[in-house]
């Protein structure tokens, strides 16, 4: 019998309950490795301490790295998926199942939480009080249907300086005149007149079509008995704008059915989803996603895993009304599940379709029933339209699964080949699989920072990107300046390396791990202050190097040579990409506090103006050059603002200009 490691730390098996609940794997630095889920705690944590033999591969690596596991424990199964599904993209753990959007999707987002809302074609949604409808495939597609939609429904689509600007100057813009815009920035309709037909464009794109052609027909005839022939001619175009887009949506049964379709081609290693959205018989969006198969799941698993992650990103993202976080676990787990507030129909259509059923259905469908407000059924078509349709979505998800394994092999055999070429260059033990690198942003010693950008296996990692603040260096000292760096950020390590990975709030720990290759920006006055650093900390196991720009040099510690890495090598693009990436970062940073420096600048030499009007001016304005070009009158209809201080804030802004005759 092959000992299994996890019986070093088996809990006692009396100690474990048989309630529902997640589990944790954590590794012997406290990092979460694995969460699972388990209608009965004792049962499924029993099955890890076996002969390892009879445990698939990917468990018995999982075993091996962990350290211990503990608990915690829902009332009820549905609980116990919201709680994996938080768990999970809470810690990112290496041995769950990793989905991957196999691109950046647009959708079409209308701004409820703005007084006039918008509409607008947007990438990355969030959670801003914004509806959302799609995915789609193409930013172009949506855009052309949008383009027709405004000849119907003429909503605004400008960004906020526009609207601002023509509402100061009372003229309307191009949008008006050319009739795909209806001028609530001048008044030319009422806000309630604005949102009715924001209300209509949402309904349109959400699937109810029949109404609005039927009551542009209706107009349409009215007005031709009139005799009112513009405006019957005018209704006939919206009329075949609108006909037009219904034709870029595809029909899929012939019913107005609710439905989500999901699909997908897998190999040992791999499996790519595709989910197509239908509203009211037509397909209202799709998207895909790519799963690396680390974890020891057959498909039924991985369907469910993957069905509550796509529909808790729904949630998320589409849901109406706020986001409502209740405590539901007994441990004292916070903020867990979702509670959809509102209309929520369009998150979850009324059948799922699947080509086989998920594991634990029942279940699943009663979450799914939670989300919508109403019953959802999931079910495997046999035959007929629906059948057909999932086909489809099937044959999507077999070319979606060929396009992505060419490109990753790509990119795997590149970061691969990068990694261990940089090993090899720098003479380096093993291969750098976290690199951290450092740069310096000052202009003649003000407002310096200093930028790290992480990589890992090759790929950025930007939730554990870092800026620093220079305190502690007066003046131009690029040397200094990097050894402070340097010593805050592995003090941080060395106070942090030995307490629990997370704080007391449940966040992770900003400076915890530590590299395998710290990376300077600079040469070897940059590269020997952040050696001294390290030496003073007494770190070790931290490899060294610096990149200077005008050879693309890399120095090592001790070495009176440079190593010249080859111009087509694979570490120097690896090098220079994350290189070029901390400068990025950390001008980004020393521009915002020069630019926030030099508007704090500006209103300390106006007299009368304090936090409070300095916010609001700002507010109103966007900018200081706004305010520069800004009229006295302007200036007054700022809350706040009198028309003497005005005339003060208008004289400091330009001064030595000679004021109207108006303005006197």
């Amino acid at each position: 019998m092959v000992s299994n490691p996890a019986l070093s730390f088996r809990p006692d098996p009396g100690t474990i309950p048989t309630d529902p609940g997640c589990y944790l794997w954590r590794d012997r630095h406290g990092r979460v490795v694995y969460v699972g889920k388990a209608k009965n705690l004792r049962a499924r944590l029993s099955s890890y301490f076996q002969d390892v033999s009879n445990l698939h591969q990917r468990t018995r690596g999982m075993l091996e790295v962990a350290a211990s596991v503990e608990w915690i424990i829902v009332a009820s199964d549905v609980e116990s998926l919201h709680l994996e599904y938080n768990l999970i993209k809470q810690h990112r753990p290496r041995f769950n199942v990793r989905y991957n959007d196999d691109k950046s999707y647009p959708y079409l987002a209308i701004t409820l939480g703005e007084e006039v809302p918008r509409a607008m074609v947007r990438r990355n949604p969030r959670n801003d009080g914004s509806r959302y409808f799609g995915p789609f495939a193409h930013a172009y597609a949506i855009r052309d249907t949008l383009d027709m939609l405004l000849r119907v429904y003429p909503v605004r689509t400008c960004s906020k300086g526009v609207f601002d600007r023509h509402q100061r100057a009372g003229r309307p813009c191009l949008l008006f005149h050319i009739g795909k815009c209806s001028g609530p920035c001048t008044g030319e309709v009422s806000p309630e007149e604005h949102l009715a037909l924001v209300e209509d464009l949402m309904a349109f794109v959400d699937g109810d079509t029949e109404g609005a052609v039927e009551a542009l027909e209706a107009a349409m005839a009215t007005e031709a008995e009139k005799q009112n022939y513009e405006a019957a001619a005018r209704i006939r175009d919206q009329l075949k704008a609108m006909r037009t887009a219904l034709a870029k949506q595809v029909m899929v049964t012939g019913k107005r059915e609710d439905l989500d379709a999901i699909s997908w081609h897998a190999d040992e290693l791999e499996v790519a989803f595709q989910v197509f959205f239908v509203r009211n018989g037509r397909v209202v969006g799709r998207k895909g996603w790519t799963v690396d198969r680390v974890e020891a799941l057959d498909m039924a698993g991985l369907v469910q895993r993957f069905m509550v992650q796509v529909y808790s990103e729904r949630a998320n993202t589409l849901g109406s009304g706020s986001t409502a976080l209740t405590s539901t676990a007994k441990g004292g787990a916070d903020g867990l599940i979702k509670e959809p507030e509102g209309d929520a129909t369009h998150l979850v259509g009324k059948e799922v379709l699947v080509p086989e059923l998920p594991e634990d259905h029942e279940t699943l469908e009663e979450l799914l029933s939670e989300l919508r407000g109403s019953r959802v059924v999931i079910r495997v078509p046999q035959r007929g339209a629906k059948r057909e349709f999932l086909d489809t979505v099937e044959e999507n998800a077999r070319e979606a699964f060929q396009q992505h394994r060419l490109k990753r092999a790509k990119d795997f055999n590149a970061r691969s080949q990068a990694l261990k070429e940089l090993q090899e260059g720098l003479g380096l033990e093993q291969a750098p699989l976290r690199i951290e690198c450092y740069d310096i942003s000052t202009l003649q010693g003000t407002n310096s920072v200093a930028s790290m950008v992480v990589m890992e296996d090759g790929l950025p990692r930007k939730s554990e990107y870092r800026r620093f603040r220079i305190n502690g260096v007066v003046g131009q000292d690029d040397f200094a300046m990097m050894h402070e760096v340097i010593t805050r950020r592995f003090k941080r390590y060395l106070a942090e390396r030995d307490q629990p990975l997370e704080d007391e709030d449940g966040k992770p720990r900003k400076f915890a791990y530590p590299p395998n290759l710290v990376l300077i920006d600079g040469g070897k006055g940059q590269l020997n202050a952040a050696n001294r650093a390290l030496e003073e900390l007494g770190i070790e196991g931290v490899e060294l190097a610096s990149l200077a720009k005008r050879m693309e040099e890399v120095f090592r510690p001790g070495a009176s040579e440079s190593i010249m890495l080859p111009r087509s090598s694979e570490a120097l693009f690896l090098v220079m990409r994350i290189r070029d990436e901390a400068h990025r970062f950390a001008i980004t940073y020393h521009r915002s506090l020069r630019g926030k420096e030099m508007v704090e600048s500006v209103f300390d030499e106006i007299p009368g103006v304090g936090p409070a009007r300095r916010k609001a001016l700002l507010g109103h304005f966007g900018t200081v050059r706004a305010m520069k070009e800004a009229t006295v009158a302007d200036l007054e209809e700022v809350p706040g603002i009198s028309e003497g201080l005005a005339r003060t804030i208008h004289e400091h802004l330009r001064p030595g200009r000679r004021r109207t005759p108006a303005e006197r």
